[in-house]
């Protein structure tokens, strides 16, 4: 990422997020909103926690989330969100958890070897 970029934009965090997406508390989400439309970046691991979140809390839909994250990249920039996104659209579609997810985008798309004893996870990392 680049330096510059980062020092124009705040660092968001999983709840300032979370209150933009839910709109449950009016003035937090308000606050959220002015943060992200002055420019706000995250990173993978706030993602996780999002969709960690929005899953066990709130019992989302995983088709739905994918759909909400894919929105939030719109107005959000994501570190690694080629990764991001492919382990989004993936999460949505296998019974993965989400950071398997990551592991397999991070695998296919900048070549990294992963060592897992997962047997669901090797699966995907196999050729």
């Amino acid at each position: 990422m680049n330096v510059q970029w980062q020092k124009n934009m705040r660092l968001i965090d999983t709840n300032v997020i979370l209150r933009c997406i839910l709109n449950d508390v009016p003035e937090m989400s308000q606050c959220a909103e002015k943060i992200i439309e002055s420019g706000a970046y995250t990173k993978p691991e706030i993602i996780a926690e999002v969709v960690y979140v929005l899953k066990s809390v709130y019992s989302t839909p995983k088709e739905k989330i994918k759909s909400i994250l894919h929105d939030v990249s719109e107005i959000v920039q994501i570190e690694n969100s080629e990764s991001v996104l492919y382990a989004i659209d993936l999460y949505a579609d296998t019974s993965l958890d989400f950071v398997d997810c990551l592991l397999v985008a991070y695998h296919v798309l900048n070549a990294e070897n992963v060592f897992t004893f997962d047997k669901k996870l090797n699966k995907h990392l196999s050729p």
